[in-house]
């Protein structure tokens, strides 16, 4: 037995953490995937989301603190709806966002939550009788339930809640740490509060009329009676009023909440309202499980006819990293969208890419001359492999960084469900890491280290640099001998994309320009003709109708209309179900012109950082010029699909936005990879001409582009088949800009990488070069310098023979 090299603990020790780790990361995963539910969405299980708006009242400036005390209020009057789960939150300073899942007519909802809280203060006449039905008299005087369900008969009011100045929770230590609610009162409050308690303070202890009623809403939230101490005809000042009584901290806190909101308020204004059907939500799930099954399924057969032993094994690291992307979203209690179902789903094609870059360095280790690696042919397949991991972290890292900047802009740029297509895809590239450079690492090396493959080592897949790469390294055509020819074409295909923006226009959706979306499923066709009549009969003539049918044979019908109320929408509904034998609604979106233009601003604000944050990331990595080449590239590529979609007529709305700013890192995730691969090999080679380096560099990354590629391309196809209207253009937008993103990456970047680097040379030491280290001169770099060559004065990076 021969003994282990102190060079070798180290690795085996490494290899032995990355083991444990996988493992510890596995079980997590599958703990949380088997006891945590999945949070969906509206648009995923059906309900009605509003956007409220809170106005200045003249007395009241809406803002943070008053809009959270409106929160509260609307909080009870959603409880009162009976709604389960609902979620209600401020948004921004002014903004009130209510989710209601399950409920699908919106306009009792938005009756209850849109009207302005209404505060009073009352005298209690008398309790009364069980049985008695609420109700109001003609003196002003009401019976009404109070907070135990006790029926009470009420005076008029006799304070509003504007004139409540204050409502604060104490505790008094003294009373064995009591809660208790302080109440103050402004202007006339305070004088008719105290008249409210004397007069109530004349009737005996324990008599319903000593009590005084808070009601909010038309619901009493509390009703005390006046201490015994206050003497009939005196009353409780305006500044010195406790409730007390068996408070929790938490009921104490509610109550002054209560009493504080309806001091305050505020109008509120429906600016945004969104009803989404179930069966929508079912059917995109449907679609999005079996696409993702069948890309998967597509992928893994591929990756593994391409890499054989070891792509089976990256085919199982892809599903372990679905099971790790799935329980971290469980885990963090993220909510699942359409948008970021569609982003987890592309995520799992995206994510063969860390394994493919791996794959092809570690094939282009082995292929080195036999001098430079163990004669071994296991030693020679294991240190192969461990260099294609440690050579391709750069080129990894710096692609997916390039993509979590556009999950991050998505993130905090976006709003609603896009917001949620910016979670799920930065979970599922930080899962792809995972699973690439700790899973699949762990079995990729017990592969090659097991006797069979020590044998067989073409069995493994890392012997062989596969028919394209053979291809390219034998012929070697010269691509950016016509980069010229290359920015020519693509400046031509954008002209054509852009005079589609303006021969066709855009077809913004509602979410940017304001007005009403209506989509219906009807039992029988309906022709745009008689939709049409039917509509302007309803006094809608400037509707605009589309009709569709699904895959299944279902007949849709897509009303577009101004902003119009929900008894105008209820009207549309009856008409369209007269004529198409029942209509069943399956998406209802409002949205107001104000917010519309709102959305459009924040739309162009997130474009434009995307491709600044992408720029002055590559900048720091590379040069200047490397970034402004990829962002160039990525310019082009967003107005190649804009101007697709704009000839198409497709829509433009906000999951179009998420699909942009996804092409924004797709873009650059590709020509990062080429812009690594360029910088290593000038670093290898400095004395050889430039072009000649940056073609090289295109015909070796070829084959991981189109490795990597037709797995996103293949589950984005199936979305684009499957997916029907709710996920079929966001998975077209996408489809679009990974083809257009990756032909850019060859004949788009980096011609413009060399138009740019011959007017601005660099002028020192590229960034990202390691210190401390000479570069490897390889054949080509020896070649170029037994010629004696010399740099040029006018371009640094053209090689000019000697005697010229």
């Amino acid at each position: 037995m021969q003994p282990v090299s102190a060079t070798a603990r180290p690795g085996r020790r490494a290899a032995l953490v990355r083991t444990l780790a996988a493992v510890a990361v596995l079980a997590a995963a599958a703990f949380f995937a088997l006891t945590s539910p999945v949070r969906l969405g509206l648009d995923l299980r059906g309900g009605t989301q509003i956007v409220l708006q809170t106005r200045d009242t003249g007395t009241v400036v809406a803002d943070a603190e008053s809009t959270d005390r409106v929160v509260e209020v609307l909080r009870k009057r959603v409880d009162a709806l009976g709604v389960a789960e609902p979620t209600l939150a401020r948004s921004g300073d002014t903004r009130i966002i209510v989710e209601l899942p399950g409920v699908q007519d919106p306009r009792e909802a938005a009756r209850t939550i849109g009207r302005t809280a209404q505060l009073t203060f009352h005298p209690v006449v008398s309790a009364a009788e069980p049985g008695t039905a609420p109700a109001t008299a003609p003196d002003g005087s009401r019976v009404i339930a109070d907070e135990s369900g006790g029926l009470l008969r009420l005076g008029p009011p006799a304070i509003t809640g504007d004139l409540v100045s204050s409502a604060e929770v104490g505790s008094d230590p003294q009373r064995g740490s009591a809660w208790y609610v302080s109440l103050g009162f402004g202007g006339a409050g305070a004088d008719r509060w105290q008249k409210l308690t004397a007069d109530a303070a004349c009737s005996a202890v324990g008599d319903p009329s000593r009590r005084v009623a808070i009601v909010l809403d038309g619901a009493v939230i509390s009703s005390p009676q006046v201490d015994p101490s206050i003497v009939c005809g005196t009353g409780i000042p305006g500044g010195a009023t406790q409730i007390t009584g068996s408070f929790s901290v938490e009921e104490a806190k509610d109550l002054a909440a209560l009493i504080r909101g309806g001091s305050l308020p505020l109008d509120v204004e429906v600016v945004e309202q969104r009803t989404v059907g179930p069966t929508l939500g079912a059917a995109a799930i449907e679609a999005s499980v079996l696409a993702a099954l069948i890309g998967l399924g597509l992928t893994a057969l591929f990756i593994t006819a391409v890499y054989r032993l070891v792509g089976l094994v990256a085919s199982i690291a892809l599903a372990c990293y679905s099971l790790i992307s799935y329980a971290v979203l469980v885990a963090i209690g993220a909510t699942l969208t359409l948008p970021g179902l569609a982003g987890f789903v592309l995520a799992i094609g995206l994510a063969i890419d860390a394994n493919v870059l791996v794959f092809e360095r570690a094939r282009e280790e082995y292929a080195e001359p036999a001098d430079r690696r163990d004669a071994s042919g296991a030693n020679r397949l294991q240190r192969a492999l461990e260099a294609g991991f440690d050579k391709a972290w750069s080129a990894i890292i710096d692609s997916n960084v390039t993509t979590l900047i556009a999950a991050g802009l998505l993130f905090f740029l976006a709003s609603g469900s896009v917001r949620g297509f910016g979670v799920t895809l930065g979970i599922g590239v930080l899962a792809s890491m995972v699973s690439a450079l700790v899973i699949a690492r762990v079995l990729t090396q017990l592969v090659v280290r097991s006797r069979w493959v020590q044998r067989h080592p073409s069995a493994s897949g890392l012997t062989g640099n596969g028919r394209i790469r053979r291809y390219l390294a034998e012929r070697g055509p010269d691509l950016m001998r016509r980069s010229r020819i290359w920015l020519g074409v693509s400046a031509a295909l954008v002209t054509i994309a852009v005079a589609g923006v303006f021969v066709r226009g855009l077809n913004l959706g509602v979410e940017f320009t304001g007005g009403r979306l209506l989509e219906y499923s009807t039992n029988a066709p309906v022709s745009v003709d008689a939709a049409r009549d039917a509509l302007a009969a309803d006094g809608l003539p400037r509707a605009v109708v589309q009709t569709s049918q699904e895959s299944d044979g279902a007949e849709r019908i897509t009303v577009r209309t101004d902003p119009i109320d929900d008894e105008q929408a209820q009207a549309v509904q009856a008409s369209l179900s007269e004529l198409g034998g029942g209509a069943t609604k399956l998406r209802d979106e409002l949205v107001g012109p104000t917010i519309g233009a709102e959305l459009r601003g924040k739309a162009l604000i997130a474009l434009g950082v995307a491709l600044l944050a992408q720029m002055a990331y590559l900048a720091l990595r590379f040069r200047w010029t490397f970034g402004a080449a990829a962002v160039l590239a990525m310019l082009h590529d967003v107005l190649i699909v804009l101007g697709v979609f704009a000839w198409l007529g497709r829509p433009i709305d906000g999951v179009f936005l998420a699909a942009m700013l996804t092409i924004v890192g797709l873009s650059v995730n590709d020509t990062v990879v080429v812009f690594d691969r360029v910088r290593e090999l000038r670093r290898a080679s400095p004395v050889e001409p430039f072009a000649a380096v940056a073609n090289r560099a295109v015909l070796q990354t070829v084959p991981r582009t189109i490795n990597t590629g037709l797995g996103a391309m293949a589950i984005l196809g199936a979305l684009v088949l499957l997916g029907g209207d709710s996920l079929g253009d966001f998975a077209l937008a996408l489809l679009l800009g990974l083809v257009v993103g990756t032909l850019s990456s060859v004949f788009t970047a980096t011609p413009l990488l060399l138009l740019l680097s011959r007017r601005w040379p660099p002028g020192g030491r590229d960034r990202g070069a390691p210190s401390g280290r000479k570069p490897e001169r390889t054949r080509a770099t020896a070649a170029a310098s037994s010629s004696g060559g010399r740099w040029a004065a006018s371009d640094p990076y053209a090689h000019v023979p000697p005697g010229r």
